[in-house]
């Protein structure tokens, strides 16, 4: 699959190294940086561009034009938001947009899309330093307080850069399953990818010995027992209502949705690597029933285990993406 950076005008190059260092890890992607400045590499570097000199000097492998050829197309967040982009940049993004490639705006970058129009009636969220803005200036976008990304639709926008990585993963994990995407995590040194729900930022700071990652971890490596709100709350030496809110405050959501989602990210990962039948992995994740797994399974992944499993599984289509060429897509 062919990813495409924009060097948007103003680009912070931290968000330019983040979709190239994690989807570089994954043999299904190829990834390039496009804008519409010379891609001479011997050009004289006392004529550069301004416009990305955010950070450090971001230079485009490729023509802006070679936009229209991804699969993928990111956004990186930029500087002063609130300054137009260049007509061609929008065009590029509308063109992608409309032939149904997927679209990754990190932090700022939503600005980009907001200002073409794609995000009409839409739901998006940027960096919590921005959103005020970004709801002022475009009335017409659902703008989302405090979540590390939405996705709506082709369209998936994140806060700032740690948020741009799970935006990323997540991405990965559609494409070629949650396996691929811990091996990824793991490669860039980053913890599996979070659920979209959870907050970007906590009002009150939870001192570390009051964390419930050892509640969490308990949960996973035991996930095909029956757990429960209060099964929780006594591992955590908390009463039920505490636990409850400080695991709401972490996360970003109650604790059995929370659970529900882990189930499903388990299993995810056995229909990928193993043989077992859908009865097997019901029982080994805690769904109980096979039926109560398929329902479950369906509502929050999309498809059947089954079709899940062709899809992802050993000898699945989604390892077998097509290469279109070394230099150039």
């Amino acid at each position: 699959m062919l990813v495409a950076i924009l060097a948007v005008p103003r680009v912070y190059a931290l968000d330019v190294s983040i979709p190239v260092h994690v989807f570089g890890q994954h043999p299904g992607y190829r990834v390039f940086v496009c804008g519409s400045r010379d891609l001479d590499p011997a050009a004289d570097s006392s004529d550069r561009s301004s416009h990305v000199d955010v950070a450090a000097d971001i230079r485009p492998t490729h023509a802006l034009s070679d936009v229209e050829c991804a699969d993928i197309v990111v956004v990186p967040g930029y500087g002063d938001p609130h300054l137009p982009v260049p007509e061609d940049y929008l065009k590029a993004l509308r063109i992608s947009v409309e032939r149904g490639a997927r679209v990754v705006a990190i932090c700022t970058g939503v600005f980009a899309l907001a200002a073409g129009g794609m995000l009409k009636g839409k739901a998006a969220t940027t960096h919590w330093r921005h959103t005020e803005q970004l709801r002022v200036m475009y009335p017409g976008v659902d703008v989302v307080e405090n979540r590390l990304f939405v996705e709506d639709g082709e369209i998936l926008t994140s806060a700032g850069g740690g948020a741009g990585i799970d935006a990323c993963l997540h991405v990965v994990q559609t494409d070629f399953g949650a396996t691929a995407a811990d091996g990824v995590a793991k490669d860039v040194v980053f913890s599996s990818v979070r659920g979209a729900n959870e907050p970007q930022h906590m009002d009150v700071l939870i001192p570390p010995r009051d964390s419930l990652r050892a509640t969490r971890d308990w949960v996973i490596e035991n996930i095909g027992s029956s757990i429960t709100v209060q099964r929780m709350a006594d591992h955590s030496l908390l009463s039920r209502r505490t636990f409850i809110r400080r695991f709401a405050r972490e996360t970003g959501m109650p604790p059995m949705q929370w659970v529900a989602l882990q189930r499903v990210l388990s299993a995810r990962r056995l229909l990928e690597a193993s043989d077992w039948s859908v009865e097997r992995i019901a029982g080994a994740t805690g769904f109980g029933t096979a039926a109560n797994f398929r329902t479950i399974f369906r509502r929050e992944a999309g498809v059947t285990p089954t079709a899940y499993r062709k899809l992802h599984g050993p000898s699945g289509s989604a390892t077998t993406r097509t290469d279109r060429g070394p230099d150039r897509p």
